[in-house]
């Protein structure tokens, strides 16, 4: 939820931006789609690096889950071979 309120934050402020920008710049055109230009590209960059710290964290946080869960796995089948052992008598 938090990563989709910053992309439409990102995006927001780039469409925003671009409109201000044409409609403030006292340049000519191809200046102005120039200035326009580098600044998405701008936003494009920032926002590729937010999503790939986003993925790097998910990542990692999957990577910690599935350790955790493969520890509670072994803890359990060391657990039922010990209960079956005491059962066997």
């Amino acid at each position: 939820m938090k990563a989709d309120k910053i992309i439409l934050g990102v995006l927001g402020g780039v469409a925003v931006g671009a409109l201000l920008g044409v409609l403030f710049a006292p340049e000519k055109g191809d200046k102005t789609r120039r200035k326009i230009m580098d600044k998405s590209n701008d936003y494009a960059d920032e926002l590729k690096g937010k999503l790939d710290s986003l993925l790097g964290t998910i990542t990692q946080k999957y990577e910690k889950i599935w350790n955790e869960g493969e520890n509670l796995i072994g803890k359990g089948e060391t657990k039922f071979v010990e209960a079956k052992k005491e059962f066997k008598i």
